[in-house]
C-alpha cells in the first residue's frame, strides 16, 4: 500500500477533496485535443482527473517527495516533471507538451492550477507576462479568495490595484467558483476561489511596459494621496514638474490612484516615457 504523505505547510499544501476536483474539472472542460499545463499538482486527485479528459498533460510539482508518487501512478498522457514553476523554462516545457509523442501537434497550452497561497500572485504576474509568447492560451487556477479579488477587481474597489490592473492589460478574468475551507484537507484558514483568465495582446500596450509595471507599483502604494503628490515622491529632481505630467496625461491632479483606469494609467505612463532622462 502506498504511504499517505501529509501536506507540507511550508510548501503552501492544501489538496483538494474529491468532490471538488469533479467540480473544477468540469469548469476546465478539457477536451482530448487540448493540452495542459498543471502548476502544483499535490497528489494528483486532479491531475489524473484532468489527464482522464485531455489529451497531454504536463505536471509541474516542487516537492520531490510527490513528484515520485506522481510518477508511480501517472498514466500515459502524463509528464511529471520536478520543478519550481518560477524558474521553469517555459518556451520550452509548453513547445514540448505542445509537440507531444505523436498524433497532430496541440495549437496552445491550457494552464491549470490549485497554486500556493504564499506564490499565488508571483506565479500569476509569470503567466501574465510570458502567457502568450509561450502558447498558452488560458488559465484556471485556485487562490485565496483576497487573491481572486485582487485579479478581478474594478477600478475604484478597495481590492483593485497593481494585479487587477495588469490581469486586464493582459487577459480577460473571470470569477469561476467560490470555493470553502471543507474543499480542502487540510482545511485552510482562509477562503479560497477559482479565476480563469483568457490571455490576449494589450488593447493598446504602453511604450514602456517595465516603466508602466514600476509606475503602477509605485501609485498604489501611494494610493490614498492625490495622483500629483504621489507622482512627486517619485522624483526629486527640480525640473520634474508632476502638475504638467498630470496635465499632460489628461488627468485632474487631485484624482487618487485607485481611481486611475488602465487607458489613464498607460497615458500617465506613456507621458513619462517621454521624457528627457
Amino acid at each position: 500500500m502506498a504511504r499517505q504523505l501529509k501536506p507540507r505547510r511550508r510548501l503552501g499544501q492544501h489538496f483538494l477533496e474529491p468532490a471538488w476536483v469533479r467540480k473544477v474539472v468540469d469548469v476546465v472542460a478539457p477536451t482530448t485535443e487540448q493540452v495542459l499545463l498543471e502548476i502544483g499538482p499535490g497528489r494528483g486527485a486532479l491531475t489524473f482527473a484532468l489527464a482522464n479528459r485531455a489529451g497531454r498533460l504536463l505536471a509541474v510539482e516542487l516537492d520531490e517527495n510527490l513528484v515520485q508518487r506522481l510518477k508511480t501512478g501517472a498514466p500515459a498522457n502524463v509528464e511529471i516533471r520536478h520543478a519550481d514553476f518560477l524558474q521553469l523554462d517555459l518556451h520550452e516545457a509548453t513547445a514540448s507538451l505542445r509537440r507531444g509523442a505523436g498524433g497532430r501537434p496541440a495549437d496552445s497550452v491550457r494552464v491549470v492550477g490549485n497554486l500556493p497561497y504564499g506564490v499565488s500572485a508571483p506565479i500569476l504576474l509569470r503567466l501574465l507576462h510570458d502567457a502568450l509568447a509561450a502558447g498558452i492560451r488560458d488559465a484556471v487556477v485556485m487562490l485565496q479568495r483576497e487573491v481572486a479579488e485582487r485579479v478581478v477587481a474594478g477600478v475604484g474597489s478597495r481590492a483593485y490595484g497593481p494585479l487587477a490592473v495588469m490581469a486586464s492589460l493582459h487577459a480577460d478574468t473571470r470569477w469561476m467558483l467560490d470555493v470553502p475551507p471543507g474543499a480542502f484537507r487540510p482545511a485552510p484558514k482562509v477562503r479560497s476561489a477559482l479565476v480563469s483568465l483568457r490571455f490576449r495582446d494589450p488593447v493598446r500596450a504602453p511604450v514602456d511596459a517595465a516603466g508602466f509595471e514600476l509606475l503602477v507599483r509605485r501609485l498604489f502604494t501611494r494610493r490614498r494621496k492625490q495622483v500629483v503628490n504621489a507622482l512627486a515622491a517619485f522624483n526629486s529632481s527640480p525640473a520634474f514638474d508632476p502638475l504638467s505630467v498630470c496635465r499632460a496625461a489628461g488627468l485632474c491632479p487631485t484624482r487618487r490612484p485607485g481611481t486611475l483606469d488602465l487607458p489613464e494609467l498607460i497615458d500617465l505612463s506613456d507621458v513619462l516615457a517621454a521624457m528627457p532622462d
